[in-house]
C-alpha cells in the first residue's frame, strides 16, 4: 500500500488498484481530497501492470460533497475539473464503489468514472439548489445524459437522494450489491469489464435522452408550471432548469460553458450567500457556549402533556413519532375524546397518502395514554403545559405538578408570550422549569423555542435541546421576555401593519409587499387563515379596533367565508369593498387622514422595525447570537431562507440604511421607531450583526 498524501492511499490487488479517501467525517473534496485522487490516478495509470483502478472511500460514506469551507477562498490545490479530467480520460477502467452518499461533487466525481458499484444502503444526490446554488462540475450536463432530461429536473430543483436500487433504475448505477461486499464486487466488476472488453463508457457521450427530448420546449415549461409555487422567489430552481435545458439543446462543452456561467451568478449572488449563511446558522444554533454538549442530560422515558387540544396534540404527535409514550390529560372527557380522535385522525390521512403504514399508526397510538387524572403524571419525566395563554391558569397547574410530579422532571410550559421565571416560582423547583414554546400546527412546524428561566438548571436544557434534535424539530434556546424572540419581533410588524391600515394602505397593499418579499402571506391573510376571533370574546367586544367589528359582524376569517378579505367557494381571498369602507369610517372616526403609502414605507415600516427589535433582544441577552434570530425567523414564521433571515439581511442591505430610516421614522411618527442602542453602536463602529461574538 502506498500512501497518497494523508487522505489517500493506492494499495494494489493483483491487477487492479484500489484508491481508497479516508478524511473524516464525510470524505468531502478538499484540496487535500482532490489532491489524493489526482495522484493517485496518475500514479495507478503510470503502473503498468494495473489493469483497472476502484475508487472507495473508508468511513461512514463516499464523498459527501464539496468542502463549502472553501467557499469564498483563493483556491488551492488542484481543480475538480482537472480531478475529474484524469479519472474521465483514464486509459485503465474507473469504478466508483460508493457506499453512504453520493452527494454534490461527490456523485459529479462518480458521474465521470466509467461505471459505478453501490451498496444497497447508499443514497446520492446534487443538494446544491438548498445553498443556493446549481451542480457546478459537470453535473447537470451528465445527469440528464444518464436518468434524463425529466428525471434531472426533479433531482437537481429538489436536491433529492435517491435510495441505490431507484438510481440502478434510472441508469446512475451498473450494480447494487450487499454493504458488505462493495470492495469485493467492485473489483471483480472491473475484472469483468477488461474481460469482456467493455468500452471506457464516458457519460458525456451519452446522447440518446438527451436528443430524445430536443426540440420539446413543453418539458420544461410544464416543469416550471407544475412547479412555480414552490420556487417563488428562489433563483436556484430556475438556474438549474437552464442547465439542464442546455444538456438537451446544446453540444456538451458548450452545456458546461452554461453551467458555469450560471453556477458563478449564483455563487457570487446574495440568495446563495443567504442560504450558505443559513446552513451553517441551523449547526451552530445548537451550540450553547455555558451548556456545553456533555452537560448530563435526563432520561426521557414518559412524558405528559396537559391539554389535548390542537397544540396538546400536535406537541404529542411529534412524541410518539420518536417513539416515546405520552400520557395526555384533559379536564373533561369530551374534550379528551376530541382530542384523540384529532390525532388518530392526522395519522390516518399520513396513512392514506402513503407516508406511513396502518401498522405505523397502530404503533403510535398505542403508546398514547388518555386520562383525566393529573396523578398519571406522577412518574413521568417531563411534563408539557399546553393549555391556553393565562398566567393564573398555568401557575394553578404548575403549583399542581409540583406536588405531583416526581423530583427530577422536567416541567415544561408552551406558553408563547409569557413569563417563564413567574410560572417557575408556582413551584419549589424552579430549576426544573422550562419554556417549550412549539409553533403551530406542533406537528409539522420546525421550530422549537426553548426558554431557560433564570433558574433552569443545565442538565433541564441540554435534555430540552436533545430532545427537540430527537422529535425532529430545531431548536433556539431564547431569554425570558415578553414574545420571547419570534413573537416579540412579529409584534413590531403587525402594530405597524395596522397602523398603516388606517393611514391609507389597505390589508392587500401590505400582504402583496410582504409576499413579494418572500413571506408564505401577509399577516391580514394570515389572521384570516387562522381566524380573527381567536381570544375574540363576544361579550365583551365593544368595536374598539377594526377585527373587534369585523367579527361583530361574523367577518371572522375563512371558516366564515369572510374576513378581511372576502372568500370564493375555492377560498381564493378577493380584496372587499365592504372592509375597504369600514377602514374608512374607522379611521375617519379616529380623526385620521388616508394618504398614499408607498411600498417602500410599507416594507421599511414592517421589515426595519423587526430587525431594530432583534438588536434589542441581542442588547438584552435574550439571544445567543444575531443567526439564533434568523434560525427562528426562517424556521417560524416563513422569512424567506434566500434572504437569510431578518438579521443577515439588515447586514445585506447595510445597518446604517436600517438605522437612517428608523430615525426617519421616529422623527415623523414617534418613539415606536426609536433605535436600538446596539444598532447604533454598529454604525459608528462600521460593523454588522455578523460581527458579533
Amino acid at each position: 500500500m502506498t500512501a497518497i498524501n494523508a487522505v489517500a492511499d493506492l494499495a494494489i490487488e493483483g491487477d487492479i488498484a484500489i484508491l481508497t479517501l479516508n478524511s473524516p467525517p464525510v470524505n468531502a473534496l478538499s484540496a487535500a481530497v482532490r489532491t489524493g485522487i489526482l495522484d493517485g490516478v496518475e500514479l495507478a495509470i503510470a503502473d503498468s501492470n494495473v489493469k483497472g483502478i476502484v475508487l472507495i472511500c473508508a468511513g461512514k460514506t463516499f464523498i459527501a460533497g464539496a468542502d463549502i469551507t472553501e467557499f469564498g477562498k483563493p483556491p488551492v490545490g488542484p481543480a475538480l475539473a482537472d480531478v475529474q479530467a484524469a479519472i474521465e480520460g483514464s486509459p485503465k477502467p474507473v469504478v466508483a464503489a460508493i457506499h453512504g452518499t453520493a452527494l454534490g461533487g461527490g456523485l459529479e466525481v462518480a458521474l465521470v468514472c466509467h461505471y459505478r458499484v453501490a451498496a444497497r444502503s447508499a443514497k446520492c444526490g446534487l443538494p446544491e439548489v438548498n445553498l443556493g446554488l446549481l451542480p457546478g462540475a459537470g453535473g447537470t450536463q451528465r445527469l440528464p445524459r444518464i436518468v434524463g432530461p425529466a428525471k434531472a429536473l426533479d433531482m437537481v430543483t429538489s436536491g433529492a437522494h435517491i435510495g441505490a436500487a431507484a438510481a440502478a433504475e434510472m441508469g446512475l448505477f451498473d450494480l447494487v450489491t450487499d454493504d458488505a461486499a462493495l470492495r469485493a464486487d467492485a473489483i471483480a466488476f472491473v475484472k469483468q469489464v477488461n474481460a469482456e472488453q467493455r468500452p471506457l463508457r464516458k457519460v458525456r457521450d451519452l446522447n440518446e435522452k438527451v436528443e430524445a427530448a430536443r426540440g420539446k420546449p413543453e418539458l420544461f415549461a410544464d416543469f416550471r408550471r407544475a412547479n412555480a409555487r414552490k420556487f417563488r422567489g428562489f433563483d436556484a430552481p430556475e438556474y438549474n432548469i437552464r442547465c439542464i435545458e442546455a444538456a438537451v439543446n446544446l453540444p456538451f462543452d458548450e452545456g458546461m460553458k452554461v453551467e458555469r456561467k450560471l453556477f458563478l451568478a449564483l455563487m457570487n449572488g446574495t440568495q446563495s450567500a443567504a442560504q450558505r449563511y443559513y446552513f451553517f446558522a441551523s449547526r451552530q444554533v445548537w451550540n450553547l457556549p455555558d451548556v456545553p454538549a456533555d452537560t448530563p442530560t435526563i432520561d426521557v422515558k414518559k412524558v405528559g402533556i396537559i391539554g389535548a387540544g390542537t397544540m396538546g396534540g400536535g406537541i404529542a404527535m411529534n412524541l410518539l413519532n420518536a417513539g416515546v409514550p405520552v400520557v395526555i390529560v384533559e379536564t373533561a372527557q369530551e374534550a379528551l375524546d376530541r382530542g384523540m380522535r384529532t390525532i388518530r385522525a392526522n395519522y390516518d390521512n399520513t396513512a392514506s397518502k402513503g407516508r406511513i403504514t396502518a401498522a405505523d399508526v397502530d404503533k403510535r397510538m398505542a403508546l398514547l395514554t388518555p386520562t383525566l387524572e393529573l396523578g398519571q403524571l406522577a412518574d413521568a419525566d417531563l411534563v408539557i403545559e399546553a393549555v391556553y395563554e393565562n398566567m393564573d391558569v398555568k401557575k394553578d397547574i404548575f403549583g399542581k405538578l409540583d406536588k405531583i410530579v416526581k423530583r427530577g422532571a422536567i416541567l415544561a410550559t408552551n406558553t408563547s408570550a409569557l413569563d417563564v421565571n413567574e410560572i417557575a416560582a408556582a413551584t419549589s423547583r424552579p430549576e426544573s422549569v422550562i419554556g417549550l414554546h412549539f409553533f403551530s400546527p406542533a406537528n409539522v412546524m420546525k421550530l422549537l423555542e426553548v426558554v431557560r428561566g433564570d433558574k433552569t438548571s443545565k442538565p433541564v436544557i441540554r435534555t430540552s435541546m436533545e430532545l427537540a434534535r430527537k422529535i425532529g424539530k430545531i431548536a433556539a434556546l431564547v431569554g425570558v421576555c415578553p414574545g420571547f424572540v419570534g413573537n416579540r419581533m412579529l409584534a413590531q410588524r403587525q402594530r405597524e401593519a395596522q397602523k398603516l391600515v388606517l393611514e391609507g394602505a389597505l390589508p392587500w397593499d401590505i400582504d402583496r409587499v410582504l409576499y413579494n418579499f418572500g413571506f408564505p402571506m401577509g399577516p391580514f391573510a394570515m389572521s384570516d387563515l387562522a381566524g380573527l376571533d381567536l381570544g375574540w370574546i363576544r361579550e365583551k367586544s365593544s368595536s374598539a379596533t377594526l377585527r373587534e367589528i369585523l367579527c361583530e359582524m361574523d367577518r371572522r376569517g375563512q371558516k366564515t367565508g369572510a374576513g378581511y378579505y372576502d372568500y370564493d367557494d375555492k377560498r381564493n381571498a378577493i380584496p372587499s369593498p365592504v372592509v375597504e369602507q369600514i377602514i374608512r369610517d374607522f379611521a375617519a372616526r379616529k380623526g385620521m387622514t388616508s394618504r398614499v403609502v408607498s411600498e417602500q414605507e410599507i416594507l421599511e415600516r414592517c421589515v426595519y422595525t423587526m430587525i431594530n427589535e432583534g438588536a434589542k433582544i441581542l442588547e438584552e441577552g435574550k439571544a445567543i447570537r444575531a443567526s439564533d434570530i434568523d434560525v427562528v425567523w426562517v424556521n417560524g414564521y416563513g422569512w424567506p431562507v434566500y434572504r437569510g433571515g431578518p438579521m443577515f439581511y439588515a447586514d445585506t442591505i447595510g445597518l446604517d440604511k436600517v438605522l437612517a430610516a428608523m430615525k426617519n421614522f421616529e422623527a415623523t411618527l414617534g418613539a415606536d421607531f426609536k433605535p436600538a442602542r446596539l444598532l447604533e453602536d454598529l454604525v459608528a463602529q462600521g460593523r454588522k450583526f455578523g460581527d458579533l461574538k
